[in-house]
């Protein structure tokens, strides 16, 4: 081969032979032909590894040369090859794992292009249990798209993170050019390697495409100490380039991305492994973990860390339990003279988990773990010992009666037998118990199916209950812990229960065949089950379940409904109600089924409802979104009434009216003015096209509305009616009863909720921001709990979420902060709340009618208007305070009442520019137009100013 464009160097420290061969598979497949592979041996290399590496290159002569240089440590191995390597570019991989197919090509042509000297892409590594592969999750927005940088600093997650470990390459002319070499005394060299070249090369290419495949799970433990030196040979680098920043930033990575899944793994590391990794950390920790960086992580996390670097193996291993299963308590928690809680050791800044909210909840609530500490078997008898931990705000009822059982439960929770614990002995940090089970008579499964039992155990004081499950260390039990079993199918079904630890920690029961009989008859009954008439059993069910399934399956849906049920009669009086995707029983289409009952109009109404049929009327006939019945009742309504859009793909029936309430005014750009939509093909846009050509009446509450909403979806003059949103007749009402009796008593709501008369009460409800998707759950850029602390004597927070998501809510002191996100009408809230707090959701538009103050939260407010384009500028025509930042906000709630002094004139022309045509009486006035032949007809009904 002439010079080759590429180099890779594979060493062949560890992974064996089918590992290196996978490597240098993978070198050879690229689409680039002009790429050799380097094997470097490790010095007395076994003698399988030295024949399989000959085998590859007598395969691949001139493409594959196998190097010996008597090398100790894979440091050495490397630099033998970049030593011996001859193409223009070096990329190098540890053994096991694998190029992508056109990586060199995608390499090479990034490189030729930017003449950079090194290029880099993503990579990938195994999971735990080495079945998956994923990319770390700082990759994404580091390689969000291919670009050049001038220095490493202009991205620095190269240097903060560790990108450049593997799936990059570097000119061989700038290797001899900086004399770049791997530390040879350093075992993780690799960690130093790639930060030191982009600190010392020119230009720097990134590349959006996966590289490296099937990198190895990182295993901190085996060589702490070698990790950590090698981190703060990192931090030299970034410090003697003059980026201390970098430094802190990366100060936080190392510990996110190393210490704290060596934390998380100590359950499933051996007794004497764990003892080992503490004293190392106890030794190298010390001064490399700032505690700065610390303050900065979660509770749990930082509380991992500081165990570790005081060598507590038993301590690191309780706040692992306590990191693989959130909210759990995991220690007996005490009360700091300062009023915080604290995990034990001290009040330490670090070790202050108060903010996890323990404190607030009650004996029977939390989640307390209950460590096994023995287990023992003896024949049918089974010794068990734990404690229950207790932390010290809570605790069972002194004076109440204390017992408590174990209980096994089949994992799918259909059966479960209880064992009395034997012995309870109660202390100011937790419940140590014992107890002796038997467990072949105890346990009597059938044998086929209920073969994997769960345990735990249940405590009560005469009032309250406490379950928890029995955690463990995985080296706490093993084969030499069995009992007999005794299944009522006889011991044909099984004969032994082996106890173990599952990947959640918890202890757990399986039954096991290891005698002949019961071994016998599991071969005899997988034979009966596998057999060729059986197989094809189990064909005809799975294609009967595929047709069952085929017959709910949306396409189908569709098709049904067009070619059959739209030929279907309209049923007169008919009436098919929607709010948010029926999502909730709220908004304008409630006002106007309220309307229609409440003047008892002969119309039949049906709701439909897309995941719980729970907070709609019980009188109210309900179907399911998308079912067979919903189609079938849109096919036959006379009128369809919704506030979002009914399924783009269902058609309007010919004598069906379709009255759009829509939800609320725009300020970000809608239907085709939006950049998302601009940027679909024709197809995509004329399918929304023809979704909003079905409107026969689209309701709008203002000038502005036309000029924006109706614009936006190239809606007729036609189909505007101008009579304000029927949802806002509740919010004039209350306005005009706050004018003349005061805002006390409050709405019955505040009882439901629990709302004390002396706080006020702040509604936040921003907005959303994802795309399409499903349903998520997202942590709020407003802190609950911070809010508590500062406000918690004066306010009461609702957070609203947007119907398209799900609020994460932390733990904060009862009555503070309450989760209102399932609350079917948002109307109800508003009406209940002396302040609102959002940022560009179009709730602000009707909250505005009530004249209270309005906060605006909006701390990506240029980032999304950039993004997703506005139709004004917020900051100028805003009701309220526009804050960037949680001080803001916080100082504005401070001061309320001087803050809004200066809005009220701008809020009350924000209402009637954008509330204009709201005056109170819109849903009459929309039943009467819409719903106009089941009217009396003498009823007047009200236009716009200009008589339409």
């Amino acid at each position: 081969m002439s010079t080759p464009d590429f180099s890779c160097v594979i060493t062949a420290a560890e992974g064996g032979e089918e590992a290196l061969a996978t490597s240098a598979e993978s070198v050879l497949d690229q689409s680039l032909r002009a790429v050799e592979a380097l094997l470097v041996l490790p010095a007395g290399a076994p003698a399988a590894l030295r024949t399989a590496a000959g085998s590859l290159s007598a395969r691949s002569p001139g493409r594959i040369r196998v190097l010996d240089p008597g090398a100790d440590s894979v440091a050495a191995m490397r630099n033998a090859g970049l030593d011996a390597a001859r193409g223009t570019y070096v990329l190098v991989l540890d053994v096991g794992e694998r190029l992508q197919q056109h990586a060199c090509r995608n390499l090479w042509e990034a490189g030729a292009r930017t003449r950079a000297d090194l290029v880099a892409g993503r990579w990938s590594r195994l999971t735990g249990d080495g079945a998956k592969e994923r990319e770390p999750s700082w990759q994404h927005p580091l390689f969000l798209r291919s670009r050049t940088v001038g220095r490493f600093t202009e991205a620095p997650e190269l240097a903060v993170h560790d990108a450049l470990v593997t799936g990059f390459c570097v000119r061989r002319a700038a290797l001899e050019r900086h004399a770049l070499r791997y530390d040879e005394d350093l075992t993780h060299s690799g960690m130093l390697f790639g930060p030191l070249a982009a600190a010392v090369v020119g230009r720097i290419a990134l590349v959006r495409r996966r590289i490296v495949s099937g990198r190895a799970v990182p295993d901190a433990g085996r060589d702490l100490a070698g990790l950590v030196e090698a981190h703060r040979r990192v931090c030299h680098v970034l410090v003697a380039q003059g980026l201390a920043e970098l430094r802190e930033e990366r100060d936080r990575a190392f510990l996110l991305d190393h210490l704290v899944p060596l934390v998380r793994s100590f359950p499933e590391l051996a007794s004497a492994t764990r003892e080992r990794v503490a004293a190392t950390a106890a030794r190298v920790l010390p001064g490399c973990v700032p505690v700065p960086a610390l303050l900065t992580l979660p509770p749990v996390e930082r509380v991992g860390l500081r165990l570790l670097e005081r060598g507590d193996a038993d301590g690191v291993l309780t706040a692992a339990y306590a990191l693989r299963r959130r909210g759990a308590v995991a220690a007996p928690l005490v009360m700091g003279d300062d009023g915080r809680v604290y995990w034990p050791g001290g009040p330490d800044p670090v070790l202050d988990v108060t903010e996890l909210g323990h404190r607030y909840r009650s004996f029977g609530e939390l989640k307390l773990m209950n460590r096994l500490t023995r287990y023992e078997a003896d024949g049918p008898l089974v010794l068990l010992e734990g404690r229950l931990v207790l932390p010290a705000h809570t605790g069972p009822d002194p004076d109440g009666p204390l017992t408590a059982h174990l209980e096994f439960r089949v994992r799918d929770g259909s059966r479960a037998f209880r064992a009395p614990v034997d012995t309870l002995r109660p202390d100011a940090t937790g419940i140590s118990w014992s107890t002796r089970a038997g467990l072949t008579r105890l346990l009597r499964p059938l044998g086929p199916r209920d073969t994997v039992w769960d345990v735990r155990m249940v405590v009560e004081d005469g009032r309250t209950r406490s379950v928890s499950d029995l955690f463990a260390a995985h080296d706490l039990v093993g084969p030499a812990d069995r009992s007999p079993a005794l299944p009522r199918l006889g011991r044909t079904a099984g004969d032994t229960w082996q106890p173990y630890i599952t990947l959640r920690d918890h202890l757990a029961l399986r039954l096991e065949a290891r005698h002949r009989p019961a071994r016998t008859a599991r071969r005899l009954v997988h034979y009966a089950t596998h057999f060729r008439p059986a197989r094809r059993a189990r064909l005809l069910i799975r294609a009967l379940r595929r047709r069952r399934d085929r017959l709910h399956a949306r396409g189908l849906k569709v098709s049904v409904y067009r070619s059959w049920l739209l030929r279907l009669p309209v049923r007169k009086g008919s009436v098919v109600f929607e709010s948010h995707m029926g999502t909730c029983y709220g908004d304008s289409p409630r006002a106007v089924h309220e309307e229609v009952r409440a003047r008892g109009l002969p119309l039949r109404c049906v709701w439909s409802y897309a995941e719980s049929p729970a907070g709609f009327p019980s009188d109210a006939a309900l179907v399911r979104r998308w079912s067979w019945r919903y189609l079938w009742a849109l096919a036959r309504a006379e009128y369809w009434v919704d506030n979002q859009g009914f399924p783009q793909h269902l058609g309007k029936p010919s004598g069906t009216t379709y009255l759009q309430t829509w939800h609320g005014s725009a300020y970000k750009r809608m239907g085709f003015d939006e950049t998302r939509v601009r940027m679909q093909n024709a197809p995509q846009r004329e399918r929304l096209q023809q979704a909003v050509n079905r409107f026969d009446h689209f309701l709008v509450r203002s000038e502005h509305d036309e000029r924006t909403l109706a614009r936006a979806y190239r809606l007729p003059e036609r189909t505007l009616l101008r009579t304000g949103y029927p949802r806002n007749d509740v919010l004039l009402a209350a306005r005009a009863r706050d004018e003349a009796e005061g805002r006390l008593p409050r709405p019955a709501l505040a009882a439901e909720l629990g709302l004390p008369d002396h706080r006020k009460v702040v509604l936040y409800a921003p907005t959303f921001r994802g795309g399409p998707g499903k349903r998520r759950r997202q942590r709020l850029l407003l802190d609950a709990a911070r809010f508590a602390e500062r406000f918690g004597d004066t306010y009461t927070l609702l957070v609203r979420a947007h119907y398209l998501e799900a609020a994460s809510l932390p733990v904060c002191p009862p009555g503070t902060v309450v989760d209102v996100s399932g609350h079917h009408d948002v109307s109800e809230l508003l009406t209940l709340a002396d302040v609102l707090v959002t940022d560009y959701s179009s709730i602000m538009f009707d909250y505005a009618l009530l004249d209270r103050p309005i906060v605006l939260f909006a701390p990506d407010l240029d980032a999304y208007a950039a993004e997703r384009g506005s139709y004004f500028d917020l900051r100028e025509k805003a009701p309220g305070p526009v804050t960037a930042t949680e001080e803001e906000l916080f100082e504005v709630l401070a001061r309320l009442k001087t803050a809004d002094t200066g809005f009220q004139e701008q809020r009350a022309a924000f209402a009637a520019e954008f509330g204009g045509y709201d005056r109170g009486d819109a849903a009459r006035v929309v039943v009467d137009t819409v719903f106009a032949r089941h009217t009396a007809p003498s009823r007047a009904i009200r236009t716009g100013e200009d008589g339409r």
